[in-house]
């Protein structure tokens, strides 16, 4: 889901998989030992588990089968499967879909290789058993992963976490986008530590490009990165980094333990839509155009109306008791009624429970002064005409419940762009305006990323971001980060 510029790697060593003679990456060991480590300790839980739900405190039936030795060769297989399918390449780990899709990978190739095993070589083993422990074992990794990963996110953002130390090397203007978009991040785990800049832009002075320190040009790279510690050289745009030298500075870095990723100018396109062809010894990157209907599009839209006619269902009751303590708060109507702008342009009404005095509207002129947000939005985090129950619905997004009604009916999504007002839309240049092509969403990237706590631009960025790349399986991500968004009440004013 990521909206940073996609890098992509090329591994400098012949060996991938061997040591690294380069920089220590001692916090990056200490990572992968822990994964291990907590890998196993899962894969022993679930052999337990599975065992236990198999068979009870009973004996194995008199079956002639070692469960004894079967157990622990089970949790060993599982952590080699999970090392063939380089679950532990520090090239996905910590970011991206990849890690958790590795995960899964290995344990099913684990399970079918454990039932075509079992069918060749007739060995008894309780189908059970197996299933049970797979089952538990392969969501317990799944899990796990998550729980690491936001521990080194959390470690990362506050600066102490592993991350890759990066040389960047480019233009100025280039270098200058790609350190931005790096850092927009931080729990990607890159970090820039320097900059190498064409020889006709250096001066005989030191030089820093923002907080950058310029450590050399084209002609010292290798020895550049090697001298600041650097384990990751990001290459971006420049006219003097033509194919052959590029290729020479790969060459160059082999054996170094030194990584060359290369940042192509083309941003904010999840990995679906790239695929990567080799034509006449060039790594040509294919970019599909976004869908906007189709058969994908009918699905969501059908789960969008199962899941909000479902969830109103169930919540009628406490919907009933914020209606009622909205009623008791404050004088006039209980739902708030607002024209937004949905997919094509087209206007609806936007339910809300009121969590503002009546005359709310006319207020508005006289606080436009004190906007704490830029663009077309209007936010202030302690807006006086927000009212005490108001204030406790916004705190936990209880106010937004109602547009499940406007979900079923068709206006909205679960998960979309932020539904603009009518004069927000009136001043929406060409490539805002792209935020019309689906439908507004009850949740969607800007809310899981810190609703009003970011820039205009910040949010516009991220809606577009989701209408050129979505997918079911991101709307099912950003459901699930909608929870944690929600109960941090991070931006929620």
């Amino acid at each position: 889901m990521s909206s940073a510029t996609l890098l992509t790697p090329a591994r400098t060593s012949s060996r991938p998989d061997g040591p690294r003679p380069g920089p220590v990456r001692t916090s990056e060991r200490s990572y992968v030992r822990s994964l291990v480590v907590l890998d196993t300790t899962v894969l022993v839980v679930a052999v337990l588990v599975g065992y236990v739900a198999r068979f009870g405190d009973d004996d194995p039936g008199g079956s002639k089968i070692p469960y004894v030795l079967v157990a622990p060769g089970l949790v060993l297989a599982w952590l080699v499967s999970l090392r063939l399918l380089r679950c532990y390449d520090d090239r996905v780990l910590g970011y991206g879909a990849d890690e958790y899709r590795r995960v899964s990978t290995a344990s099913v190739r684990l399970a079918g290789g454990i039932a075509i095993f079992g069918y060749i070589a007739d060995v008894g083993v309780s189908r059970g058993f197996l299933g049970i422990s797979l089952a538990v074992g392969t969501l317990g990794l799944e899990i796990a992963r998550f729980a690491s990963r936001k521990r080194l996110h959390r470690a990362r953002s506050e600066g102490v976490g592993w991350s890759r130390k990066v040389l960047v090397v480019g233009d100025t203007a280039h270098v200058l986008e790609l350190v931005h978009t790096l850092r927009r991040e931080p729990y990607a785990g890159y970090q820039v530590v320097g900059a190498c800049i064409p020889d006709a832009l250096l001066a005989p002075v030191a030089q820093r490009l923002g907080d950058v320190p310029v450590v050399g040009s084209f002609r010292g790279i290798p020895e550049a990165a090697s001298a600041i510690g650097a384990d990751t050289v990001a290459v971006t745009a420049s006219g003097e980094l033509t194919a052959a030298r590029l290729r020479r500075l790969g060459w160059q870095l082999e054996g170094t333990g030194i990584d060359l990723v290369v940042a192509p100018a083309l941003t904010d396109v999840a990995g679906p839509r790239i695929h990567t062809r080799p034509v006449a010894g060039l790594p040509l990157i294919h970019v599909e155009a976004p869908e906007f209907r189709g058969a994908r599009k009918l699905i969501k839209g059908f789960v969008d109306r199962a899941v909000s006619s479902v969830a109103l269902t169930l919540l009628l009751p406490p919907l009933a008791v914020m209606a009622l303590a909205i009623k008791i708060d404050s004088r006039g109507p209980v739902l708030f009624r607002q024209t937004r702008v949905g997919q094509g342009g087209q206007e609806f009404g936007v339910y809300k429970f009121r969590t503002m005095v009546v005359n709310a509207d006319a207020l508005l002129a006289e606080l436009a002064a004190r906007n704490e947000t830029d663009g077309l939005m209007f936010k202030m985090r302690d807006d006086p005409r927000v009212t005490r129950i108001g204030r406790l619905l916004r705190k936990w997004s209880l106010d937004e419940l109602p547009q499940l009604v406007n979900v079923l009916l068709g206006h909205m999504s679960l998960v979309g762009p932020r539904p603009p007002l009518p004069s927000e839309v009136a001043r929406y240049d060409g490539d805002v305006a792209r935020r019309l092509l689906v439908k507004p969403g009850m949740t969607g990237l800007w809310q899981v990323s810190g609703r009003s706590d970011l820039s205009w631009e910040d949010g516009i960025r991220l809606d577009l971001y989701y209408v050129e790349n979505w997918s079911l399986a991101a709307d099912l991500t950003i459901l699930w980060k909608t929870f944690g968004a929600v109960l941090n009440s991070r931006g929620a004013y």
